[in-house]
Order: structure tokens, then C-alpha cells, then sequence
């Protein structure tokens, strides 16, 4: 197989504009950003050995005066609808390394840089390899209506990480905590754990949120309807924890 098709799809009430970067020393996967309808789709091919990330921007538009294209959550700093770097936090990542150690390919969704959509990725027609092989993952809960109000953004559209609230190196996994035995789960993390257990939820949560697969094609879907969702993730963990959401929430706020 070489090459991969990501095929992104918009289940989100509105329009998003998704955004792509490349890892280093990678060929560029182009467009770098795109407008997607609600209930379009668009399938990108995707060299074999790519890596990289991609996100969905909401609440864009261009400036009238400047000409300027701009999001109210996960912007690139581009200024026009293609990107030419990263998403600006809060943002769910979908994260890729194709064709990588073993020949596996390696993705998760990344609640580390916060959350502004619920995201769900799908592996077709791949192999197994390894544990957790060829599973479904994501979040498919819409932390924004739950969000810490110390986290939350411009009315609501993104919830930030507490490393981003509050750049602290104990939320950060930096300075003396730059390590999986002095960095641990925060309140704030097992928050966006508990709501999305596959997610990535802190930088050295590697477990139990790192899935493989081989030779593989993705679908991404944007505001996966949770019900429709299940059967991907086979267990009912979503829905199963969430009153933890507001238990952590409560905990959070008295604290």
C-alpha cells in the first residue's frame, strides 16, 4: 500500500475548517487547511510514511477591511484559510505516524493542547499489530458545556488544558516534573479523562491512549453523534462515566 486516505467527515451542526500540519522531514500533506460543509466529506491521499496532526477551526470568517481569514477556536495564525503551522490551544488533535516502528501506524486523539470539538478516528480494511490494534478512538463528548469556567474560552468554544490556563510545570510535565514518574494526572486532566477515556488527556498519558494499526485507511469524523459512535468503540465507556464529568467539575470548583 503506498499510500493512506484520511477521509474527513463533518458531523457538526456548522461549517469547520480543518487544518493539517506535517511533522519535520515529512512530505507535506496539502491542502494545509480547507473549508468543510456540514455533512461533507473530503478524502485527502496521504503518503505512507506521514506524520503529522489535524484539527478542526470553527467560528471563521474574514475580515471585511483586511481581508484577513481568522477562527474563534483552534486558528493557525495563517490568516488565510490554509494553514502554515500549528493550531492555537485549545484544540483536539487527531495525531498520526504512518508506517512507523514495525510498519504500524500510530494515532490518537490529543485532549494535551485542550478541546474545542469532539472528534472521532476510524481505522478501514487495516491489520492488526500489537495491542489496542485497529480500534476506533476519540472523544466523543462535548466538553465545552462542561468546561472549568477557568478553562473555557471565548464564550464557550474550547476548553483549555490547565498546562495552557495556567502554565504551571506540574500541569506542564516540565522542569523537574519532565518525566512519566514526577508527572501525574491533575484534576484537570482525569476531567477530560474521565469524560473521554481514550483520549490523551496529559503529556506522558501514553497507555491506555496510543492505538496501532497497518496499512490502513482513516475516516475522521467531527462531532461523531455519540449513539452512532458506540458500536466503533464497542464499550459504552463514554456514556458509562460521564456523572464523573460533573463529579470532577464539582471537585475542581470546591478546591
Amino acid at each position: 500500500l503506498d499510500s493512506t486516505t484520511f477521509k474527513m467527515v463533518n458531523r457538526c451542526r456548522g461549517t469547520i475548517w480543518p487544518g493539517i500540519l506535517t511533522g519535520a522531514d515529512r512530505t507535506v500533506l496539502s491542502p494545509t487547511g480547507f473549508v468543510l460543509g456540514s455533512g461533507k466529506s473530503k478524502t485527502l491521499d496521504v503518503p505512507t510514511s506521514w506524520s503529522g496532526r489535524l484539527w478542526a477551526r470553527t467560528h471563521c470568517s474574514t475580515d471585511p477591511s483586511t481581508g484577513k481569514f481568522s477562527c474563534a477556536s483552534a486558528d493557525c495564525g495563517s490568516g488565510t484559510v490554509e494553514c502554515s503551522g500549528g493550531a492555537i490551544p485549545p484544540a483536539t488533535l487527531a495525531e498520526f505516524t504512518l508506517n512507523g516502528d514495525q510498519g504500524l501506524d500510530f494515532y490518537d486523539v490529543s485532549l494535551v493542547d485542550g478541546f474545542n470539538i469532539p472528534m472521532l478516528i476510524i481505522p478501514k480494511g487495516g491489520r492488526g499489530g500489537g495491542g489496542g490494534s485497529c480500534s476506533a478512538t476519540g472523544c466523543l463528548v462535548d466538553l465545552n458545556a462542561a468546561c472549568p469556567v477557568e478553562l473555557a474560552i471565548n464564550g464557550g468554544v474550547g476548553c483549555r488544558s490547565a498546562c495552557e490556563a495556567f502554565g504551571d510545570p506540574i500541569y506542564c510535565c516540565s522542569g523537574e516534573f519532565n518525566r512519566p514518574e514526577t508527572c501525574h494526572p491533575s484534576l484537570y486532566s482525569q476531567f477530560f479523562k474521565s469524560a473521554c477515556p481514550r483520549s490523551y488527556s496529559y503529556a506522558y498519558d501514553d497507555r491506555t491512549s496510543t492505538f496501532t494499526c497497518a496499512s490502513a485507511d482513516y475516516i475522521i469524523v467531527f462531532c461523531p453523534l455519540p449513539y452512532t459512535s458506540f458500536k466503533f468503540l464497542e464499550t459504552r465507556k463514554d456514556t458509562a462515566e460521564l456523572p464523573l464529568v460533573n463529579r470532577s467539575m464539582m471537585y475542581i470548583h470546591n478546591h
